[in-house]
Formats: C-alpha cells, structure tokens, sequence
C-alpha cells in the first residue's frame, strides 16, 4: 500500500476563542484530491496547518515523513493562497526568476512553469497590472517551480473563466499522473467532479472522503451538491 503523502492526527485548531478543527484525522496521497464545503468551514486553515504556518493547538501533521513547515519541505511543497503573492512592481517573468533564485532552481523552470498557467504572452507584463485571474496564475506559476512533490492550492479557480478553469484542472491532472500529490480546495461543487478523490468539510469535520461517484452513491444523488446536502443533514 502507498504511504500517504500527508498524516493529520488529532489536529486541533482554534481561533478567536473558537475551535476551527477540533480533533480532525486525515490520510491524503497522490492524485487530485478535492477539498470541499462552505466558506468558513476551516479549509483554509487545514491547507495553512499541512504547509507549516498555521499556530495550532494540538495533534500532529506530517508532510512526506517530516512535520509540515520543517526545512527539508521547504522545496518540496508548493503553496498557492487566495490572494495572489507576487511582487506588483516586477514582470511576470521577473517574479519567476526571483522565487527561482530562492529555490534553487534554473531559468528553464521559469520558462516551464510560466507555460503551464499559459502566461507566455503577458511574460514581461507588469504583475501589478494584470487582471486579477491573471495575477493569481503568477502565483501558481511560482508554485509549480522545482516541480514540488505536494501541492496545495486554496481556491485556485475562483473569478477565473471556465475555459481557463477547464485548463488549469487538465494541468492538475497532468501534475498528478507525473506523481504529484495535488489537495485543491473550493466552495463550487460543481468543480468536485474534476477530482480523483473528494474531502467534504462542514464546520471543521470532514463529512465524507471517497471518490465522487461513491460519494453521490452513498447519498443516493445524482450530484455532490445534493449529495453533500445529504450528507448534512445525516450529520445533524
């Protein structure tokens, strides 16, 4: 059996006062595995806790047998928030050949990386200027450099078209089959269906972890939004 890339154990989480993750046990390996379920519901935080920045209270996570955020990650994990992280005075190209520096890595990978998320055409274009979908592909971009191992996309898609939506899962895909370990978080169910695997989360508990199909049949839904609705109500 396949080791998981990453192992959650008894993580708890809690902030403002409140428990975000109470508990929480989690085994992802490689594929696309879809991390779903309402804004607030703590995917955030479990993506910020599994790359290392994220202040938690208790339990452990481990990250390709090392605990998430040590040293020898630090090349391994890709890391893309929802705000877009680059430099709004530099070019797109110039952002790539920055992170590349810190990471080691040649120009080669900026010229790979800034083809995959289809920037070849804005690659000297100011970040600070380009459209929002545009800004949060440079991110991706930076974290698709040395080819990472595990990658982590919070809401990667979101205010993106549906073609270059349709695109960037072929790419996570494509990421996957070479062996990546690809976890994507979303509040569109719509987009679980692009997933090998699906992780449904309400109010820091994952309410189901098995592909879509099984999902959908277990809730006996022709749709993960109904079936997830299911679901819910079967937890209440």
């Amino acid at each position: 059996m396949m080791k998981s890339t990453v192992e959650v154990r008894g993580l708890e989480v809690i902030r403002g006062g409140r428990p975000v993750l109470s508990g929480l046990d989690l085994d992802v390996g490689p594929g696309v595995t879809g991390l779903l379920g309402p804004s607030g519901c703590g995917k955030s935080t479990l993506m910020r806790a599994l790359v290392g920045v994220q202040r938690v209270q208790g339990g452990e996570v481990s990250v390709l047998g090392e605990p998430a955020g040590s040293a020898p990650l630090r090349h391994r994990v890709g890391y893309v928030t929802q705000a877009a992280s680059v430099y709004d005075d530099l070019t797109v190209a110039e952002n790539l050949r920055f992170f590349a520096r810190v990471l080691g890595v040649g120009n080669e990978e900026v010229d790979r990386a800034v083809a995959a998320v289809d920037l070849v055409s804005h690659r000297d274009a100011i970040a600070g200027r380009l459209s929002g979908g545009q800004r949060s592909r440079v991110s991706l971009a930076v974290a698709l450099l040395g080819r990472p191992d595990l990658l982590v996309l919070d809401e990667p898609t979101v205010g993106l078209d549906p073609v270059l939506r349709r695109d960037l899962w072929a790419l996570f895909h494509e990421l996957a089959g070479a062996g990546a370990t690809v976890l994507v978080s979303s509040h569109v169910m719509d987009e679980a269906e692009r997933c090998d695997r699906l992780l449904l989360m309400r109010e820091g508990r994952i309410l189901a972890d098995d592909t879509p199909e099984a999902i959908k049949r277990r809730a006996g839904s022709d749709d993960v939004e109904t079936a997830f609705l299911a679901l819910v109500e079967a937890a209440a």
